[in-house]
């Protein structure tokens, strides 16, 4: 599910979207490093919201504290200009890991 808001001006655009995480070990530090990295790799504020606490996920201790095991649910948004690319190719990556035999 995408949710797309933009603002007044349109130049703060904010996608969302809920993800699962489905490989076996969860999002522990191997695929979280990627995932970071991916993320640091668009100009968005990328933000991972679990129940009430928000996570930047461009940062790896914080992707890490997000204790995100297997069948865990978040809240993936991203802010900025490239947002819904950000969103797209993170959840992407997701997928990927859920099909790795080392993740």
């Amino acid at each position: 599910m995408i949710l797309r808001r933009s603002h007044p001006s349109d130049k703060l655009i904010v996608v969302s979207r809920q993800i699962t995480i489905q490989n076996e070990l969860g999002l522990h530090a191997r695929p979280a490093a990627e995932f970071v990295r991916v993320a640091n790799g668009f100009r968005a504020e990328i933000t991972l919201i679990k129940g009430e606490q928000r996570f930047s996920a461009s940062s790896l201790i914080d992707v890490l504290r997000a204790n995100l095991d297997r069948g865990a649910t978040a809240m993936l948004e991203a802010r900025g200009a490239d947002a819904e690319a950000a969103i797209t190719r993170l959840e992407k990556l997701l997928i990927e890991f859920r099909d790795r035999k080392e993740d």
